[in-house]
């Protein structure tokens, strides 16, 4: 087995026959103000249990998605050893993230705050994002995507209507929860040639509310899988 990348919240090593491992950790991301932020770039807090909840969402979440037809790269997860078993993917480019925004917070306020506030609703709305820590994973457009031989139209297409397709899913699960689901951001590479979900959908690349109150991470867990 070897190390491949130490990640902010998990470690990916290859286990040498054509499969890859994720080790997932203890800690999250934080935004600006050094507080817990799904859409940080750093890793600045840990939370107990927040690895072994972060797994347990992305196997729950991955056997639902690839129930509902959408191509994922999970194969199997080891509670007992915090790990998950994926394929391999080839990146877009050197990565691209989804984000699909149901109400305005985040990133997107801190951008747009002079035109929406906080909370509004936005249905939906896809963007998407350069995978880049140092530049603050900068917003891209479909035509940029282009030019820069990232992803053509018909991919970038295609990838927004899937991105909605899974978020939707993910929204119909948690309000069955009383849970509200604010944000998400996804990411894809190509599985043996096919568009296919990667990394890992948890409560680290997600926000989500109950009676207007954000909920952390590991109350997320409790809600979703009780």
């Amino acid at each position: 087995m070897k190390l491949i990348y130490e990640g902010k919240t998990k470690d990916v090593f290859d286990l040498g026959n054509g499969q890859i491992l994720f080790k997932f950790k203890d800690d999250g991301t934080v935004g600006a103000d050094g507080q817990f932020d799904p859409g940080g770039n750093q890793a600045g807090v840990s939370i107990k249990g927040m690895g072994d909840g972060n797994l347990r969402l992305s196997e729950f979440f991955f056997r639902k998605i690839e129930a509902a037809g959408v191509p994922t790269h999970f194969i199997s997860a080891d509670l007992a050893n915090g790990t998950m078993t994926v394929r391999p993917a080839e990146f877009f480019g050197q990565g691209v993230e989804l984000i699909c925004r149901f109400r305005a917070v985040g990133s997107f306020i801190r951008r747009y705050g002079k035109y929406i506030t906080e909370g509004q609703e936005l249905h939906g709305f896809v963007e998407v994002t350069l995978k880049d820590d140092a530049r603050g994973d900068p917003p891209i457009t479909r035509e940029a995507l282009a030019i820069l031989g990232i992803l053509c139209p018909e991919e970038y297409d295609a990838l927004v209507m899937l991105t909605r397709k899974i978020s939707r899913l993910i929204k119909d699960e948690l309000a069955q929860k009383g849970v509200e689901l604010y944000d998400i951001k996804l990411e894809f590479g190509r599985c043996g040639g096919q568009t296919t979900l990667i990394d890992e959908i948890s409560g680290g690349s997600m926000r989500a509310a109950r009676d207007g109150e954000f909920v952390g991470p590991l109350e997320l867990v409790k809600l979703i899988l009780s």
